[in-house]
């Protein structure tokens, strides 16, 4: 037997160890306790919802709960229409039914909302932060992120991370006035960092958050790495944020012509999507119910590991943003961060970043008596305006301010 098939039968055999359904007795035990009325004592209420400023109109109601007013919130933002436009893994590929980050964020409250809704969880509070949880990410995924960071942190010292710029989107940038909850959500959602079992935090309030956020930005990935939610509801979201990529993602790349059916070591191409949803959600519902933890089973973390591992090999570090542009899209972050920074300083109000983004930043905030001070920390203004762009904005406006940059032309129709 080659080494190829005996590493696929090795994999096969743990693979099958993870069931696909929860347990009879388990079934029983969670009919039981809906028939009596159970409710986990750790779901988060929508009384204990806590806002950083009070509004009157942010006042829950009957038919408008705390976190359902987060996720109406958050999906009548521009930030989130956006979404659409930006990468969720392959940027210049002409293929309409590769993900975009909209879609993964649906696919992550979906997941999230599933094994919550088992669990007793709040589903409302699982949904804002699965819908929310993206709204920092920059254009052309992971690859926009690390170009970012690159021209950023020789500038000022900090780190840009994602998760950071999603919280600032919702807590600052809008006005929206999201609940704790769910930016706490947004901070701890990283699907980087796999665990087999989530724990709580202890942060109760805006200044912990607070506080996290600025270790994040000061210390990047050593504290990125050590951040838990505060909620069993953003655990779940954190561990659903990697059920619904790693599957998703070989689906993407079979599809996009990158790799074929049998590339993986499971063997199941891109039915492997379908095999992770199901078996890790009742793997993860059968470890983590009536626990004040998400947990799920040694085989599931390591397959989860595994298969992670594998992805990073065979596409985002093969393919990813597609390699052969990686050098001409970290020079435009370069040439664009430093373009719009002069003009910051230099107060061009001609300048894009002037009307594409402070003046419409300053009319939205208007109508909730704030105001977006781009003077204070011209860096992050230039951050702001960068990671909100999408894909097809930001390399039209790149080739417009630099003619000599040349990115893949989209195209559906090639002459053969």
């Amino acid at each position: 037997m080659s080494y190829k098939a005996s590493n696929r039968s090795a994999v096969r055999r743990r693979m099958a160890t993870i069931p696909d359904s929860l347990s009879d007795g388990l079934v029983k035990r969670m009919l039981s306790d809906r028939a009596q009325g159970w409710r986990n004592p750790l779901c988060s209420r929508d009384v204990d919802a806590r806002r950083r400023h009070r509004r009157d109109r942010d006042t829950m109601s009957a038919w408008r709960p705390s976190y359902v007013r987060d996720v109406e919130k958050i999906m009548h933002i521009p930030a989130y229409n956006r979404y659409a436009g930006k990468t969720q893994v392959f940027s210049f590929r002409s293929n309409d039914d590769l993900s975009r980050r909209g879609l993964h964020v649906q696919l992550v409250a979906r997941i999230a909302r599933d094994i919550g809704y088992a669990l007793g969880l709040n589903t409302d509070l699982i949904e804002a932060i699965g819908l929310g949880h993206d709204l920092g990410h920059t254009p052309f995924g992971h690859a926009g992120e690390r170009c970012l960071n690159e021209v950023y942190r020789p500038h000022c010292g900090r780190w840009f991370l994602h998760n950071v710029q999603s919280v600032r989107v919702l807590d600052v940038l809008y006005g929206r006035n999201l609940t704790l909850q769910t930016l706490d959500g947004a901070l701890c959602h990283n699907g980087e960092y796999e665990q087999r079992v989530f724990e709580l935090s202890e942060r109760s309030d805006f200044e912990g958050l607070d506080r996290a956020v600025e270790a994040c930005r000061t210390t990047g990935e050593a504290a990125l790495s050590r951040l838990r939610p505060m909620t069993l509801e953003a655990c779940v979201v954190r561990i659903s944020d990697i059920i619904a990529y790693v599957g998703r993602d070989r689906q993407d790349a079979i599809a996009a012509g990158l790799l074929e059916e049998d590339a993986f070591e499971d063997g199941l191409g891109g039915a492997y999507n379908s095999w992770i949803l199901s078996h890790a959600s009742a793997d993860i519902i059968e470890h983590s119910y009536g626990r004040d933890r998400i947990e799920m089973s040694e085989a599931l973390f390591c397959e989860i590991r595994r298969a992670k591992a594998e992805n990073y090999e065979k596409i985002y570090r093969a393919s990813g943003v597609e390699g052969k542009c990686s050098e001409v899209l970290s020079r435009a972050f370069q040439l664009m961060y430093e373009k719009f920074l002069a003009d910051l300083l230099d107060e061009n109000e001609s300048s894009y970043i002037f009307r594409h983004h402070i003046n419409r930043l300053e009319s939205a905030l208007s109508h909730y008596g704030r105001h977006y001070d781009w003077r204070r920390d011209p860096d992050q203004t230039v951050v702001d305006y960068i990671a909100s762009m999408t894909d097809g904005y930001f390399t039209e406006l790149a080739t417009k301010l630099f003619p000599d940059l040349c990115f893949p032309r989209r195209t559906y129709i090639r002459d053969l």
